[in-house]
């Protein structure tokens, strides 16, 4: 039951995060998801694993992550603030240039902005509305605390499935009867992966039918019939299944405190976000230097856990 119930918080988070990364984007919805599931998980785990991990150690690393999870907020704030200002400058400037006494010349910033035959660069306001007209969960208009609390709540759901597999496999509550073994890592991770395909499904298909957030309504049969992207998904869904066998294996042997170091994946998902994605283009000075401690605490954080790692005996 631990381990099903594992991979139902699992599958809330996967779907949580999902809508996080269009409200709050990829580098932050990673930061702070991963932080909390650190700051909860790690320490139930050290709890329940009797204290095998070094708490000298530990637990300084656990507030290392609870300070990014906070910078990873102010970042998020920081940056929205400054698309708004790049928004309200460009509609400054496309009135100036409508007025009949106004000429923009060819090299200047506003025609760069205004200019609606070349490709947008990455962190303009062009660039802002283009993205906000190709996807499909809109994000002008929408309150901060939406995406942020969503994105908490999916912290939430994945810092409890590392928890209840460490007792579905060690069974610290004395839930199995006398003589009733203990389930194997592999036993547990085909339940918690089962548990976790069934409510995905169950939930993709109710959110086709009853969408969230403004997104239009669909069905079973025009998810059968698209499968733009369908690949990148299914590549997706067997990386995640493999990273977290690993995990779980890891936290047999070394305890699943520590083995919550796999929450390093932020760091991996802050250069898609950047470099791939165009986030946190043009920002303001504050935003890059909120994204750098943000990013400096995380690895900080993930060195100091994976230092306190311990051996079950």
């Amino acid at each position: 039951m631990f381990a099903m119930a594992g991979g139902i918080v699992l599958s809330l988070g996967n779907l949580s995060t999902q809508y996080a990364w269009a409200l709050v984007g990829l580098s932050v919805t990673e930061v702070i998801t991963s932080s909390i599931t650190v700051v909860i998980g790690s320490t139930l785990n050290y709890f329940l694993d009797d204290k095998i991990n070094k708490a000298e150690i530990l637990f300084p690393g656990v507030a290392c992550f609870l300070i990014a999870v906070c910078l990873g907020s102010a970042v998020h704030r920081s940056n929205a603030d400054d698309n708004k200002a790049k928004l309200r400058d460009f509609e400054t400037a496309k009135q100036e240039a409508s007025g009949p006494s106004t000429e923009i010349g060819t090299n200047s910033s506003k025609d760069l902005e205004t200019n609606v035959t070349t490709k947008p660069k990455e962190g303009t306001a062009r660039f802002l509305i283009e993205l906000e007209n190709t996807r499909a969960i809109k994000v002008f208009g929408k309150r901060k605390i939406i995406g942020l609390a969503i994105t908490f709540f999916a912290g939430l759901c994945f810092s409890l499935f590392s928890p209840a597999f460490n007792l579905a496999t060690n069974d610290q509550w004395n839930r199995l009867k006398q003589g009733v073994p203990k389930l194997v890592v592999y036993t547990a991770f085909f339940y918690f992966s089962v548990s976790c395909f069934i409510i995905a499904l169950i939930l993709n298909v109710v959110f086709l039918y009853y969408p969230v957030l403004g997104l239009p309504k669909s069905s079973f049969k025009a998810y059968l019939n698209d499968w733009n992207g369908r690949y990148w998904a299914f590549l997706a869904g067997f990386l995640c299944g493999f990273g977290n066998g690993l995990q779980f294996m890891g936290g047999q042997a070394a305890g699943y405190a520590a083995a919550d170091s796999v929450q390093a994946l932020p760091l991996v998902s802050t250069f898609w976000g950047v470099v791939l994605f165009g986030e946190y283009r043009r920002s303001s000075r504050k935003t890059y230097l909120l994204l750098f401690c943000m990013l400096f605490m995380f690895i900080s954080a993930v060195a100091v856990l994976m230092a306190s790692s311990g051996h079950r005996k």
